[in-house]
């Protein structure tokens, strides 16, 4: 794990956990992510697969389209930040 310029954070109780975060630390190298116990958003974490990029909740029907749309974001992040 690295010190990330996007910092990823995910309930290890939420379904997106399931799914391979850390690929996303490969693929870009700027991201860190950050496997936590809870994130204190329960209702949020029992409802739909979601991830915090940077303190931004990415929400969805599923753990892919999650997945997606935490990309998405990371996108975003690195683009606003390299300008």
């Amino acid at each position: 794990m690295s010190l990330g310029i996007v910092v990823v954070e995910v309930c290890d109780r939420n379904a997106i956990a399931l799914e391979d975060l850390e690929r996303l630390e490969t693929t870009y190298l700027e991201v860190a992510v950050m496997r936590t116990n809870c994130l204190n958003m329960c209702n949020l974490c029992r409802a739909r697969p979601y991830a915090l990029v940077n303190g931004k909740r990415v929400f969805a029907k599923t753990s892919e389209e999650c997945l997606e749309e935490v990309e998405k974001l990371i996108q975003e992040e690195l683009r606003d930040f390299y300008g």
